[in-house]
């Protein structure tokens, strides 16, 4: 029994291990240098923990195996830590069908998205491109709103950062730095 106990500590150690380290690496490409330290913290400690655990006694196959189910499962769960997190800002790419979109921008204005419209030529005829940029979390509902109008439109999405300027969620960034440096 006490086994089967050691088993699944090193069987969730590991999830959380793999899911710290995850979530670690998120921060770390945002920039977000104190909160990766001290994931980074409780990261090393988990590991050399359970670490400790498969090296005292390498003759049982079945600690190397649940640490290795750990270790997958902890990718799975790290993956849906990152998409409850959402964290950062998306550049929506949309190509448009129609040629009367004024109802779809306004919506998507009215929705509190900033929205750049583009001309561009497609391979038979002209086409409305938008330029987006949004939170990560609210992609689901930028779509929804662009499936209303044009269930056909193309989107393209790329992380974005650094944010200057322009209008994103509400806030003129622009006239946020302008005031904030005194002019």
């Amino acid at each position: 029994m006490e086994n089967y106990i050691i088993y699944f500590l090193i069987f969730f150690a590991r999830i959380c291990d793999v899911s710290l380290t995850t979530v670690r690496t998120i921060f770390m490409v945002q920039g977000r240098k104190f909160i990766v330290m001290l994931i980074g913290f409780f990261e090393a400690i988990v590991y050399v923990v359970v670490l400790g655990k498969i090296v005292s006694d390498l003759d049982d196959p079945m600690k190397i195996i649940f640490y290795g189910l750990g270790f997958a499962a902890g990718n799975y769960v790290g993956l849906i830590i990152e998409e409850k997190l959402a964290l950062g800002e998306l550049a929506v790419n949309v190509v448009l069908r129609d040629s009367d979109n004024d109802d779809l921008i306004a919506e998507i204005r009215d929705n509190g998205f900033g929205v750049t419209l583009i001309e561009g030529q497609g391979r038979t005829m002209m086409r409305d491109f938008l330029v987006i940029v949004i939170k990560r979390k609210d992609l689901r509902r930028l779509k929804s709103i662009i499936d209303s109008y044009d269930k056909k439109a193309f989107l393209m999405t790329s992380t974005v950062d650094p944010i200057n300027g322009g209008y994103f969620r509400g806030v003129k960034k622009l006239e946020k730095t302008n005031n904030i440096n005194g002019k």
